[in-house]
């Protein structure tokens, strides 16, 4: 965007293959990981039968002391890619890849507002409609 750089924090479930839940921000900080992390285990909690695996990069927000102490309060296991190996973190770069070329490069998004409604409409294009 002209105004910043968007960052977008996902949590894809893998099963129904759709985005569970996703934050926006124009930092890169910690509580973006967490604030999307809590409303994904609000929503899905009613559904959760098997173990639940969170997979990341090594980015500090991952390996910060509150991620492991939100991750264990759920009962969620961290699974982290190997250190610069794009490819153990494949299914998330390919939403992302999806998301960019099937809706980000058609609009241009402009402010982040602009940004954060475009995804929030792809989102749920993504889940509900898209083949």
């Amino acid at each position: 965007m002209k105004e910043a750089v968007l960052y977008l924090s996902i949590i894809r479930d893998l099963y129904y293959n759709s985005i569970v839940a996703y934050k926006a921000s124009t930092w890169q900080t910690v509580n973006l990981v967490l604030d999307t992390i809590r409303p994904a285990m609000q929503k899905e909690k009613k559904r959760v039968a098997a173990e639940l695996q969170l997979h990341s990069d090594q980015d500090f927000q991952y390996t910060s002391q509150a991620n492991f102490k939100l991750t264990q309060s759920y009962d969620i296991t961290s699974s982290m890619s190997s250190k610069g190996n794009p490819y153990d973190y494949v299914l998330a770069e390919k939403f992302f890849s999806i998301l960019e070329t099937e809706c980000i490069y058609w609009h241009k998004p402009k402010t982040f507002q602009e940004a954060n409604d475009l995804i929030d409409r792809y989102i749920h294009f993504y889940n509900h409609a898209r083949i």
